[in-house]
């Protein structure tokens, strides 16, 4: 099966003055665009050609000999992930069953959310920080490059990405300003808790 190139689900100038329309254009239409391309080349015509992109991920996941096909299926997973991770008007804190999980598992939300800055601001190089169910309990966790929850038997409920180009033309070199705007103005709570109530 050929694998496409999702449409965002919120028009390109949607989330901004956060993210910008230039962002997007550039991360979804040029990089997760170019991701979607390169997987399909690579396995054209091979007995991963035919598999889902969750099956090629753990088909190729640990060998060496298919870092390619592992970076370019996980990326066109990441992105299509992250972008659900979003919502113009979001942010802010959840509520229900999700708020009083996280409440449970990290002690607070301020605790959560420290947790969360600290794993995305100290992701050395590119990568991605993550709210995942681990053997039922929520962990913070991040990932370089392309790795991901699903590689390592975790359920992945929320994504930010911390490569550079998700981010550097609307924040140059500020990280935490990035951050702190996804956690206060971006999160696509509802989601999260789909992800949740889901695993």
């Amino acid at each position: 099966m050929a694998h496409t190139l999702p449409a965002l689900p919120y028009d390109l100038d949607a989330l901004e003055p956060h993210i910008s329309r230039q962002t997007l254009e550039f991360h979804h239409g040029k990089h997760h665009a170019a991701y979607v391309n390169n997987l399909n080349n690579l396995v054209a015509g091979t007995d991963l050609e035919a598999k889902s992109l969750e099956e090629v991920i753990l088909a190729v996941a640990g060998e060496a000999t298919k870092a390619g096909v592992f970076n370019n299926a996980a990326q066109v997973w990441n992105h299509t992930f992250y972008w659900q991770s979003l919502k113009p008007g979001g942010g802010g804190a959840p509520t229900g069953a999700l708020a009083e999980k996280i409440n449970a598992d990290f002690g607070s939300f301020e605790a959560f959310t420290e947790q969360f800055k600290a794993a995305g601001a100290t992701q050395f190089g590119s990568g991605w920080a993550w709210l995942v169910l681990d053997g039922g309990t929520l962990k913070i966790t991040k990932t370089g490059n392309a790795d991901l929850p699903l590689a390592h038997g975790q359920k992945a409920l929320l994504t930010m990405d911390v490569w550079e180009h998700a981010y550097y033309l609307d924040y140059q070199n500020r990280r935490p300003d990035y951050i702190s705007t996804f956690l206060d103005k971006l999160v696509n709570w509802e989601f999260v808790a789909a992800n949740l109530a889901a695993a």
